[in-house]
């Protein structure tokens, strides 16, 4: 047995490789400023002891034989300090996963700008639906499992299921976390500029796919999306079979046609053109249609048969925070969470809550909080990723301190802009109100029976979740017919 302390520990995939090696049998401790759920409540319901703050006095106290270094932990972190001047074992987040998880485990990675959580989830439960009782890393909690990491239950010929990340590993390793996770199995959703604090380009994040697609061996496989030029432009470098899915015919994983219906989604896949069978999801949108069909392709490529694929599709569930319905409340008004924070993401979200419940209104509340979503360099794109919404509430840049004005997402301008297209719009935080109190207010002025909150962050929005729960319980709310 082991004893790691976790600097950072608070970050979702930090928590849950915490939990995995605590359940595996080795102590562990850790630290973090900014805990918050579902990870904060994550971390006590298994018991993992954790220091608010970071004081030197917690790893003089706790005695690790491991420390490990959250990629969000930089230099002039006390902890890390005093670890550095100590000669502690010090290690990133990622090489620690491809040691004592991936380790000798035949190695699936799914990366992707979008969609990587939910098929990350979906992949590793048909994986567990067929018996195979793979290990996994998710970038959120996986219902099925109530867990977003754990080991492989196999001692051989076991599977590793793998979220790859194409951030920065740690402050003194700054390769894309994915290139640690040796891939038999790859799949790419898609592939978009993001992460603009470490990536200057597009290219340059074209660049490190290029590199993950370098460690695939040659008896291994490489699943894209045909329809993402970026990701067949990544792919054309393979040394390994390179198989495409999405709605064309020509492509080796096939949806020619599908159907939304009250409950979902339902469609044919066919595999080089043979039919495969039908297969049925509680999801709505194209983007969920492919995220379904790369999961599939990946377990076939472990051997389980389509019958049994199509049965765990059908007893899946959504990871937290992936379209959660977070509450259902008096007067027909329903409380949703969602992860998505970039343009993309917001569209696809809100463009199948429309086709999911195309007469309710929709309240989109959108917190600019990732390094990427806080900048000015999706300016435009923001002011048409709201379509689908009815209301738009736009929060506090988080940390604005950190841009010039001009390189700072202007809430303003993006608010103007939506209200141009029609819709009302209301900027959080500019009056001499509480944030986000203010939000529950604007939200509780204008909302109407059966209308649809939806929460669109990568982090906590302040607590927002659960104030407005309260306040729909609690209050009356001030409904128009």
């Amino acid at each position: 047995m082991l004893s790691f302390y976790f600097i950072g520990i608070g970050g979702t995939a930090m928590a849950s490789v915490a939990v995995a090696l605590s359940q595996a049998g080795h102590r562990i401790t850790g630290s973090d400023d900014g805990l918050y759920p579902p990870m904060s409540s994550y971390l006590a319901e298994h018991s993992i002891a954790c220091f608010t703050g970071y004081h030197p006095e917690n790893l003089l106290r706790t005695k690790p034989d491991i420390v490990v270094v959250g990629n969000a932990v930089s230099r002039g972190n006390p902890e890390l300090e005093h670890a550095l001047n100590e000669h502690m074992n010090l290690v990133s987040m990622p090489e620690l996963v491809s040691r004592e998880l991936i380790g000798h485990n035949r190695s699936v990675v799914i990366t992707g700008t979008h969609g990587k959580t939910t098929t990350t989830s979906l992949t590793a439960w048909l994986f567990e639906h067929a018996g195979l009782q793979p290990g996994f890393l998710i970038g959120g909690i996986a219902e099925n499992f109530n867990a977003g990491c754990r080991a492989s239950g196999r001692t051989e010929n076991g599977y590793f299921i793998t979220e790859g990340d194409e951030y920065d590993t740690a402050y003194f390793d700054k390769r894309s976390k994915f290139l640690h996770y040796r891939p038999d199995i790859a799949v790419i959703n898609n592939i978009e500029f993001d992460h603009a604090d470490i990536f200057g380009s597009l290219q340059e994040i074209l660049k490190s796919f290029r590199q993950f697609i370098t460690l695939i061996p040659s008896n291994g496989v490489l699943i894209v999306n045909g329809h993402d030029k970026n990701v067949l432009e990544t792919a054309g470098k393979a040394f390994c079979a390179v198989e495409r899915f999405g709605f064309s015919d020509e492509f080796e994983w096939s949806v020619p046609d599908f159907t939304h219906g009250e409950t979902g989604t339902s469609f044919e896949l066919l595999h080089n053109g043979n039919r495969q069978g039908a297969v049925q999801i509680d999801q709505f949108g194209k983007h969920n249609i492919l995220n379904t069909v790369a999961a599939i392709a990946t377990a076939s490529h472990a051997g389980i048969p389509f019958p049994v694929i199509a049965e765990g599709i059908r007893s899946f569930k959504r990871p937290k925070r992936r379209m959660e319905i977070a509450g259902e409340f008096d007067n027909g008004i329903t409380l949703i969470d969602d992860f998505a924070h970039h343009p993309t993401a917001i569209r696809a979200t809100l463009g199948s809550l429309r086709q999911r419940f195309p007469c309710r209104r929709i309240i989109a509340c959108f917190e600019p909080r990732s390094n990427t979503s806080t900048r000015s360099v999706f300016q435009k794109d923001m002011e048409t990723s709201f379509n689908d919404a009815d209301i738009v509430v736009i929060g506090k840049v988080h940390r604005p301190e950190r841009y010039a004005e001009h390189e700072r997402l202007n809430t303003g301008k993006l608010a103007s802009a939506v209200s141009l297209s029609g819709k009302k719009a209301f900027v959080s935080g500019k009056q001499n109100t509480r944030y986000p109190e203010d939000i529950v207010q604007f939200i509780h002025d204008n909302i109407r029976k059966n209308d649809l909150v939806v929460l669109l962050s990568n982090g906590s929005f302040n607590g927002l979740r659960k104030l407005l729960t309260e306040s729909f319980l609690k209050k009356k709310l001030n409904i128009s017919l």
